[in-house]
């Protein structure tokens, strides 16, 4: 296959009716690296609202248990990209996912704003620092994916366009970015678990070169110091450098899921979905719990 092959390959393909298929193309075969980062950088951001940030650092899950909850997020979305939404994996996914939420009180709003991270922050990151930039069918199929995941998890009043996803993400942020002392520790926590991932003397240079990929909104949010110019510019280029080295590469020959990433360390000897996860418990001291009215079924 060509380099561009398989974007050939996925404008053939119909956005609406194929989006999980495109989707899965995406993100398995074109960007797996790119997603994996987009994703990670996607729910970070939801810390800096304050009432997730709380409510996160509340639960002790980033903090106390970081890792877990990494592996277990990462897995059951990519349980839906691997298997689309037809599959029994997927429902027991999904269920397990609306379980979890269903069990703290969280707003529709912020069910929303998660929601349009998942669909902005990869459009955004590709384009910046991919080893090219995602085509039209591929924004249009990454909306529909995460429709369909939303009318799933019950989440209402979803937006329709990239547009509309983007607009939201953007006043949400304005509105409701900052600071709060829970969010700040499980940003610290995050960035501590992901530093952890490589030799331990090289974790001050990667905390700094995670936050030079941050934006003023969210170092703002988190009171951390700015990188300097020259600190930034050298990160986000040696990151662009990346994707350029990537296109002179051929194309991938067979599919990265989120269960292949090397940040997973946990279920050497595999998981059920339906065991992934958080499991607060009424009554014992934890989290305030609320059930939410009952999502959609997944099936």
């Amino acid at each position: 296959m060509k380099r561009y092959g398989r974007l050939e390959q996925i404008r053939r393909l119909d956005p609406v009716e194929d989006a999980s298929e495109i989707y899965r193309l995406m993100t398995a075969y074109e960007f797996p690296w790119d997603f994996t980062r987009s994703l990670e950088l996607a729910l970070y951001r939801t810390y800096a609202v304050p009432g997730i940030g709380r409510l996160l650092a509340a639960t002790a899950e980033l903090t106390d248990r970081s890792q877990k909850r990494y592996d277990d997020t990462s897995l059951l979305l990519g349980e839906i990209v691997e298997h689309g939404f037809g599959a029994e994996r997927t429902r027991a996914s999904i269920r397990r996912i609306n379980q979890m939420h269903r069990s703290y009180d969280i707003t529709d709003d912020e069910m929303r704003y998660v929601l349009c991270t998942f669909v902005v922050m990869p459009r955004r990151w590709i384009d910046a620092y991919a080893w090219r930039r995602l085509s039209r069918h591929e924004i249009v199929a990454s909306v529909v994916h995460y429709r369909t995941l939303g009318r799933l998890m019950g989440i209402g009043s979803v937006p329709e366009t990239y547009e509309e996803f983007e607009a939201f993400l953007d006043a949400y942020e304005e509105a409701h970015f900052g600071w709060d002392e829970g969010a700040r520790r499980v940003s610290d926590a995050t960035i501590d678990l992901m530093t952890s991932w490589y030799p331990r003397p090289l974790a001050p240079l990667l905390r700094t070169g995670t936050l030079a990929l941050l934006d003023d909104s969210l170092l703002r949010a988190f009171r951390y110091p700015p990188p300097g110019d020259t600190t930034r510019a050298l990160v986000r280029r040696a990151v662009r450098l990346r994707g350029r080295a990537v296109r002179l590469l051929p194309p991938r020959r067979a599919p990265h899921y989120a269960r292949h990433n090397r940040e997973i360390k946990g279920y050497r000897d595999g998981y059920r979905p339906e065991e992934l996860g958080t499991w607060p418990v009424p009554g014992t001291g934890g989290c305030p719990v609320r059930h939410r009215g009952d999502a959609p079924a997944a099936d």
